[in-house]
């Protein structure tokens, strides 16, 4: 009978504690910052910005298990040269009325310690989608110094990956805008 008490009262205060070992975050549009470059005519790199990203992520650290979900919207854009961004959400590169958004979503997460330092995950841009491997340049959790009352939690990771815009159709210019394309995704997100 004592062992049976033990066990129960093991699993009432465990079994929860195990249950929520995943946290859920929320990206933080305002603290996080897509941007791309490529080389231009061979002579400098061209920098741009999406300034409208939202997303989903879960993380697991004792379980090394992660998931994240980005949605970055094609027609926000931003090389801070009006024209060219016209020209950029047109057809010839994101097409941002036919796909207007450009998402990620992992299939699965890399752990050094307690750590990831890769994600794996499928791109779509331009209705194709490819696998891609996310390198984790930075990652830090903690609580937010700017909450007054300290109880709210963050993440943030720097992220990168290398791709060709070819593989998802867009090949307008190659390869005088070259095909290889920097992507990094600098992310803040909010604990649920």
């Amino acid at each position: 009978m004592k062992h049976s008490l033990l066990l129960t009262l093991f699993l009432t205060i465990c079994l929860p504690l195990a249950a929520k070992a995943a946290d859920n975050y929320t990206i933080d549009p305002e603290h996080s910052f897509p941007h791309f470059s490529v080389n231009h005519l061979g002579f400098s790199t061209l920098h741009g910005r999406f300034d409208k990203t939202s997303g989903k992520a879960t993380l697991d650290i004792a379980g090394k298990k992660g998931s994240v979900e980005l949605n970055v919207e094609a027609a926000s854009v931003n090389t801070g040269f009006a024209k060219r961004d016209t020209h950029l959400r047109t057809p010839d590169f994101f097409n941002a009325a036919e796909f207007p958004l450009v998402t990620f979503k992992s299939t699965s997460f890399k752990f050094n310690g307690d750590k990831p330092e890769s994600i794996e995950g499928n791109l779509t841009l331009l209705g194709v989608t490819k696998p891609v491997k996310l390198t984790v340049i930075s990652f830090n959790c903690g609580l937010d110094p700017m909450d007054p009352l300290k109880r709210r939690g963050k993440c943030g990771a720097d992220v990168s990956a290398q791709i060709k815009r070819s593989d998802f159709g867009m090949k307008f210019g190659v390869p005088m805008v070259g095909d290889d394309i920097k992507l990094v995704f600098e992310i803040e997100a909010i604990k649920d």
